[in-house]
């Protein structure tokens, strides 16, 4: 089992980097005019645009509660799960789903919007590796 854990915690720490900064999705309008934005510049162009609470709240369920998810994972496995950070993981894994979901929900409404055909990019493979693979150690993290 430490072995498993070994292996998931570096790859869903790296494949949570490269689900940020990699492009996520290619959109295509007016067959000439491509986008191809990563979860980082998504936020940041929320942001700029004054969308500031809707930045906030993917920011928090797509960058915050993942990589706090991470974190806690390392804590429990390099401290041997005798703090509080099995707990803080029980609470923070509810939240797990969601930000792939809210990736998901992006693509759909650029899909059936009709102005723009979108494709998926490697940064949302990334991203939803991150996602299992974290899931998968959180499990193994709380039965050891």
């Amino acid at each position: 089992m430490r072995f498993f854990l070994a292996l998931l915690l570096p790859v869903s720490t790296f494949s949570f980097a490269l689900g940020l900064t990699q492009p996520l999705m290619l959109f295509e309008r007016l067959y000439f005019l491509e986008d191809r934005p990563t979860l980082i510049e998504m936020i940041s162009s929320l942001w700029l645009e004054g969308d500031s609470a809707l930045a906030g709240v993917v920011a928090l369920f797509s960058v915050a509660f993942p990589a706090l998810k991470i974190v806690l994972i390392h804590v429990a496995v390099l401290t041997g799960g005798k703090t509080r950070s099995l707990a803080l993981l029980s609470m923070v894994s509810k939240w797990s789903m969601l930000d792939v979901m809210l990736v998901a929900l992006v693509l759909f409404a650029a899909k059936t919007s009709g102005l723009a055909a979108a494709a998926i990019l490697p940064g949302l493979w990334f991203y939803a590796a991150a996602t299992l693979t974290t899931a998968v150690a959180a499990s193994l993290c709380a039965r050891s």
